[in-house]
C-alpha cells in the first residue's frame, strides 16, 4: 500500500479533536470512518460571510445577514412555549432584536453588555424593528472581523446536534484535516484532460470544496471533482465494456432462412425505420462472434416484442435455443399468446414457465428445454430455477429490466456455460440520455424511437373532480361507440387500507353511474387466479369498464380499451403516468387519457400534468421526470451504484458527462491497458481504487 494511500485509510479518531467518543459518533452518524471520509463528506451549500450588513441594509429579502454590533442589553420574556430571551443588538445604523427560544439559560451566561459580537441568521421585519431568531452568535475576534469566507455547511443527524456536534465542528476538523492531507493528494487525471477542460488541480478543488477562496474558486472546484467523478465512472462502464467484448466470446448466428421467411412471407405489418435500424444492429452483434450485450429501449407500444421475436428467430435459425422473461405473470402470458400465433406459423416449438405451472407441466418442459425440442421459453422469475436446464440457450430477452437485479440476469447467463448467451434487456421505461450513459454505460445501446404506423397520439386531457359527470358521460359516449375503458386508482404503500378504501368507493360510484354496463375490478389482494379471471374478461370485451390499481401498470395488450381515467393523478408520479397511460392507443382507433385532479396542486404536480398534456414523447416526459425527481428515484437505480455519484447531478451535468465519457473512451482506445506514461496518474488512482469497483474517482 502507497504512503499516501495509508495516511487516507487513517482511522477517524487519530485526528485532533475526534477521539473514541466522536469517532463512534461520525462513524454511525455519518458513515464517517477513515481520513478519506471525512475530506469526502462534501459541504451540501454554503453561507456567504463575505460581506457585514448594517442594520439599517436589512431587508425581508435577504436569505441571511451578517452582521457586527454591541450587546446593549437583554431580558426574558414570555411564559410556558412562548418564553424566549431577546436581546437588544446595535451598531452604529441602529437596533435590532436578536431571539432565542432554546439554549436560553447558555445564552444568558454568554452574553456581555457593551461587548462586540458577530450575529448571523435570517432578518424578518416586526413593524419598524428586525429580528433574527436563533441566530449564530461569536464574540468579535481578529479572525472574523474581517469576514470574507464561503462557510460550509454540512448535513447533520438530530443525533449530532443534541451533543452540540453542529456543521461548524466538522468545518474545524475538516480544516485541521486539510493542513495535513494537501501534500499527500496527487493529482489523478492526466496533464491533458487537465488543459484541455481548464481544470485546476485536485488539491486545490478538495481544498476549495470545502473552504471556497470565492464564488469562482468554488465553481472551479465543483467543476473538477464533478468531471472527475464522471470521467472514473464512464472509464469503468466503458472499461468493462471493452473487456466483455474481448473475453466473452459469442455464438455466431449467421444463417437467417426462418427470419427471411417470417419478415417476406408471414409478417403482419411492415416494420419502421426505428425497428429496421434497431434489428441490423441486434444482427452485427449476433454474427460478430462477441457475447452481444445490448439494451432496449422502446417508448410503450413502440413494436420492441416483434424486434426481440426476428432476434429469436436468428438463434433459431441457427440451432441455439431462446428464452423471454417476464417480471409478471400477465405480462409473460401476453408474450406467450403473441408470440405462439407466430410460432405456430413458421413450426416452432413454444413454452410457456411461470410460478403458476403445475408440476406435470414443468417436467415436460424442463425435459424438452434440456432435449432441444423446445426452441423458445416464455415465463417469470421461474426460469432462474437450478432444475432449468438448456441443451443450447444462445439468447435472454429480459423485459421490463428495471424489475430484475444483476444477479438475477446473471443466473440465466450462466445456464449456457459452454458458451455464454446472449442479452437483451428490453425496458418501456424512458430513460434520459444522461442518466443511461451512467447506468447502462457497458451496455450497447439501441432505441426505437418511432410509433408504427396507424397509432394515433393518445390525446391527454386535465380534468378537475368537479368536472367528473363530464367525464362520465365522455365514457359513456365511448363505450357506447363500442370501446372499453380503464379507470385507475393511486396505490399508496404507506396505507393500503385507505388505497383500498378509494378503489371500491370508486367502484360503487361507478357501478351506481354505469348500471348496464358489466364492470371488473382488479387489485394487488386478488388471487393470480381472480386477476387472470377479470384480465380475460376485459380482454374478451365482456367487461366494458376495468376499475383498477397500478396493478395493470405492465398489463395485456388490449387494443379496444381506449380510454383511460387515473383518478388522484396528482398522487402518481410522471414516470408511473406515462406508463399507465400506455395501456391504452394499442389499436387504430384514437385513445384518450384523462387526468383526474383536486384543484390544490403544487408546482411540481402541475408540471407533471401539464407535461404529459403535453406531450407523448417518453424521452421527453424522462428528462422531465429526472429534472423534477432525481436520478435516485428513477426506477433500477438502486442496482446501479448511481448513488454512490456524490457530487455530480445527472439532471443538470449533462455536458460534463458528455465530456468525461468521451475523453475516457478516446483515452481507452488508444491505450486500453493504461501503460502509456501520459495515463500514469489514471493507471495508479485504478490500481489504489480497483477494490472499489463503484467509485474510481475517490481520494486517494
Amino acid at each position: 500500500m502507497t504512503d499516501r494511500a495509508t495516511f487516507f485509510d487513517t482511522k477517524i479518531e487519530y485526528l485532533k479533536g475526534v477521539g473514541p467518543q466522536r469517532a463512534s459518533l461520525l462513524n454511525t452518524e455519518l458513515n464517517i470512518f477513515t481520513y478519506r471520509d471525512l475530506l469526502q463528506y462534501y459541504p451540501f451549500r454554503y453561507e456567504d460571510r463575505t460581506r457585514f450588513h448594517t442594520i439599517e441594509e436589512l431587508t425581508d429579502t435577504l436569505p441571511a445577514a451578517q452582521i457586527k454590533g454591541r450587546i446593549r442589553d437583554w431580558a426574558v420574556v414570555g411564559e410556558g412555549p412562548k418564553k424566549r430571551l431577546v436581546a437588544t443588538f446595535t451598531d452604529h445604523s441602529g437596533s435590532m432584536d436578536l431571539v432565542w427560544f432554546h439554549g436560553i439559560t447558555y445564552y444568558e451566561k454568554f452574553l456581555r453588555a457593551g461587548a462586540e459580537y458577530v450575529a448571523y441568521g435570517k432578518p424578518l421585519a416586526f413593524g419598524v424593528t428586525y429580528s433574527i431568531t436563533h441566530p449564530e452568535l461569536e464574540a468579535l475576534t481578529p479572525e472574523n472581523e474581517q469576514g470574507g469566507t464561503f462557510q460550509p455547511v454540512y448535513n447533520l443527524t438530530e443525533k449530532l446536534r443534541r451533543m452540540r456536534f453542529d456543521a461548524k465542528a466538522i468545518g474545524k476538523l475538516v480544516r485541521q484535516l486539510l493542513d495535513m492531507a494537501l501534500p499527500h493528494i496527487h493529482e489523478t487525471l492526466p496533464d491533458s484532460l487537465i488543459e484541455q477542460y481548464r481544470l485546476i488541480s485536485k488539491a486545490e478543488a478538495v481544498e476549495n470544496i470545502h473552504l471556497p477562496r470565492s464564488q469562482a474558486w468554488l465553481k472551479q472546484a465543483e467543476r473538477r471533482l464533478k468531471f472527475e467523478e464522471l470521467f472514473y465512472n464512464q472509464l469503468r462502464l466503458i472499461k468493462n465494456k471493452l473487456v466483455h467484448k474481448t473475453a466473452y466470446p459469442g455464438q455466431v448466428f449467421r444463417h437467417t432462412r426462418l427470419l427471411n421467411r417470417f419478415y417476406k412471407e408471414l409478417m403482419p405489418f411492415e416494420l419502421t425505420n426505428a425497428q429496421k435500424r434497431v434489428l441490423r444492429e441486434i444482427h452485427t452483434d449476433l454474427v460478430s462472434g462477441k457475447q452481444m450485450n445490448r439494451l432496449l429501449q422502446g417508448d410503450v407500444g413502440s413494436g420492441k416484442t416483434i424486434v426481440a421475436f426476428l432476434a429469436m428467430l436468428m438463434a433459431i435459425d441457427n440451432g441455439a435455443q431462446t428464452c423471454i422473461m417476464a417480471p409478471t405473470e400477465i405480462l409473460a402470458d401476453q408474450h406467450y399468446y403473441g408470440l405462439k400465433a407466430f410460432a405456430d406459423q413458421l413450426g416452432i416449438h413454444i413454452g410457456r414457465l411461470t410460478g403458476s405451472t403445475r408440476t406435470k407441466g414443468r417436467r415436460i418442459i424442463h425435459e424438452e428445454l434440456q432435449n432441444g425440442s423446445m426452441q423458445i421459453i416464455v415465463g417469470t422469475h421461474a426460469l432462474l430455477e437450478d432444475v432449468v436446464q438448456f441443451k443450447n440457450l444462445g439468447l435472454c430477452i429480459i423485459d421490463e429490466q428495471h424489475r430484475f437485479g444483476v444477479a438475477q440476469r446473471a443466473r440465466l447467463w450462466n445456464k449456457n456455460q459452454d458458451i455464454y448467451p446472449h442479452m437483451l434487456v428490453m425496458t418501456a421505461t424512458p430513460i434520459p440520455r444522461t442518466l443511461a450513459m451512467t447506468l447502462y454505460g457497458n451496455l450497447d445501446l439501441s432505441i426505437i424511437d418511432e410509433l408504427p404506423a396507424g397509432r394515433k397520439p393518445i390525446k391527454t386531457v386535465h380534468r378537475y373532480d368537479t368536472h367528473r359527470l363530464e367525464v362520465f358521460g365522455f365514457m359513456r359516449q365511448q363505450i357506447e361507440q363500442g370501446r372499453q375503458v380503464y379507470v385507475v386508482y393511486p396505490l399508496i404503500e404507506e396505507s393500503e387500507k385507505l388505497d383500498f378504501k378509494d378503489l371500491m368507493d370508486g367502484f360503487e360510484a361507478i357501478s351506481r353511474s354505469f348500471s348496464k354496463y358489466p364492470i371488473g375490478i382488479l387489485h394487488g389482494r386478488m388471487t393470480g387466479y381472480d386477476k387472470d379471471f377479470e384480465m380475460d374478461r376485459f380482454v374478451k370485451g365482456e367487461t366494458k369498464i376495468m376499475v383498477a390499481t397500478t396493478v395493470i401498470e405492465v398489463g395485456v395488450n388490449v387494443p379496444n380499451a381506449s380510454v383511460m381515467v387515473i383518478e388522484s393523478a396528482e398522487r402518481f408520479g410522471l414516470a408511473q403516468l406515462h406508463q399507465l397511460r400506455g395501456r391504452v392507443g394499442r389499436g387504430a382507433e384514437q385513445s384518450y387519457c384523462v387526468l383526474m385532479t383536486g384543484y390544490k396542486l403544487s408546482k411540481e404536480t402541475r408540471t407533471r400534468i401539464e407535461t404529459l398534456v403535453r406531450t407523448n414523447n417518453g424521452f421527453e416526459i424522462a428528462d422531465v421526470d429526472l429534472q423534477l425527481r432525481g436520478p435516485g428515484d428513477l426506477s433500477g437505480t438502486q442496482q446501479s451504484g448511481i448513488a454512490d455519484l456524490q457530487l455530480a447531478d445527472l439532471a443538470k451535468d449533462g455536458a460534463i458527462l458528455t465530456a468525461a465519457r468521451e475523453s475516457a473512451q478516446t483515452i481507452l482506445e488508444e491505450d486500453p491497458h493504461l501503460v502509456l506514461p501520459q495515463h500514469t496518474p489514471i493507471r495508479n488512482q485504478v490500481e489504489v481504487q480497483r477494490a472499489d469497483e463503484t467509485n474510481w474517482s475517490r481520494i486517494s
